[in-house]
């Protein structure tokens, strides 16, 4: 069987790497950028959300994302109609970095998929899809404290 996680942790890796040297520049350190193009994107998200959306656990996310919040780059607001709620919002200089991280995932993913077809973008697309979901079957049963069995 070929290794495919391998090859897509190299993928995930490198591209991590050029994120971090790119976006040094902002201050945005190791992966915080991935936290905040997903606040960019939904203003008002809830941090446990944000979390599940980037498959990470709730403390790594409370790490990040008060990093970010130390920055700048966001707020966190508490609900109209449950105080207990905090919802997290982009600053202004988190919306005006915002515009240079979509450019460079827009380049990355131009680089990542040049000299493929329309139709094998869209076959790599669907099988990536599937991959995830059967990764996530796992994520949930093992962030419920289960243990897999090998």
């Amino acid at each position: 069987m070929k290794d495919i996680l391998r090859e897509i942790g190299m993928i995930a890796r490198s591209l991590d790497s050029i994120s971090n040297i790119e976006f040094k520049e902002y201050n945005l350190t190791r992966g915080q950028y991935l936290y905040l193009v997903r606040i960019c994107e939904n203003p008002g998200i809830i941090q446990e959300k944000v979390a599940e959306m980037i498959k990470v656990d709730r403390t790594t996310a409370a790490r990040s994302i008060k990093k970010l919040e130390m920055n700048g780059f966001v707020e966190k607001k508490e609900d109209e109609h449950n105080k207990k709620i905090k919802k997290l919002f982009p600053t202004e200089k988190g919306e005006k970095v915002f515009p240079f991280i979509k450019r460079e995932n827009d380049h990355s993913n131009a680089v990542a998929l040049e000299g493929l077809s329309e139709k094998e973008v869209e076959i790599i697309f669907d099988l990536l899809q599937r991959v995830r979901t059967n990764i996530e079957k796992d994520w949930e049963f093992v962030k419920k404290g289960s243990k897999r069995s090998y």
